[in-house]
């Protein structure tokens, strides 16, 4: 019997659609997240202005203000549930809602436990010499050009849409236009992919002092402590859910 995963506090959650997703929508979401893209633009230069002062806050105090974290943490959670909407999953059909909050009924969660006291001598190298190796391998998955351009303690909010993320959804997007039917298997492979891109990102933005795993969970369902809401059954057409039915 395999050993239970340790988790890592950096926790992403996805629930698959219980519907088939459009087979032509995803032709058109990046002309309609436009307006989350222009907001996002300003959350990450809040992001990185906010990066800055909770590094010297670290370095002085050994914590991170919860204001900022909280505020970082929510242009995380914001930023994975346009990139599931969009290019870096097209795991529901869902609009994004704009908010920096959790949403219990969107199928996409990200929470991070707030530190009650950081290193002060790791903030000074694990948002750039500790996390090369991970810079690394993040980007060939998500892009190399948007992760190895990270400096101080912030990250990227394009980094969906390149690398072999954006290869395997394009590829999941054409089946989907012909069959109705996102493959389970790509699915799957993507999360884990982004999920490891998410846990990098709030380690680079000095948010836990836990180092990521170097390990690929596959699947909508983060592995080791509870989610943070219930998570939807199967979709149609994969073990466990209903049978698939025609969609237009």
């Amino acid at each position: 019997m395999p050993e239970p995963r340790t988790p890592y506090p950096v926790r992403v959650d996805a629930a698959p659609d219980p519907e088939p997703i459009s087979r032509w929508l995803w032709l058109v979401k990046w002309l309609l997240l436009i307006p989350h893209f222009v907001v996002l633009a300003f959350l990450w230069l809040g992001f990185y202005v906010v990066g800055i002062a909770a590094f010297f806050a670290i370095l002085i105090t050994g914590r991170y203000p919860r204001a900022l974290f909280d505020f970082n943490v929510g242009v995380l959670r914001w930023s994975w549930r346009v990139h599931y909407y969009g290019y870096g999953a097209l795991g529901t059909d869902r609009y994004p809602p704009f908010t920096l909050k959790e949403v219990l009924d969107y199928p996409a969660h990200l929470t991070v436990p707030y530190p009650d006291r950081l290193s002060r001598g790791l903030v000074l190298v694990k948002w750039w010499l500790l996390a090369i190796p991970h810079y690394i391998i993040v980007g060939i998955f998500v892009g190399g050009g948007l992760w190895f351009g990270v400096e101080g303690s912030h990250g990227n909010d394009g980094w969906a849409g390149g690398g072999l993320v954006g290869l395997l959804v394009l590829i999941s997007a054409i089946i989907v236009l012909f069959t109705g039917r996102y493959p389970r298997p790509l699915y799957d492979f993507v999360l884990g992919m982004d999920r490891w891109a998410l846990r990098v990102a709030a380690y680079a933005a000095l948010m836990t002092d836990r180092y990521p795993p170097f390990r690929l969970d596959q699947g909508g369902t983060d592995p080791g402590s509870a989610p943070a809401v219930p998570l939807a059954p199967p979709p149609f057409g994969v073990p466990g859910g209903p049978a698939p039915v025609t969609v237009g």
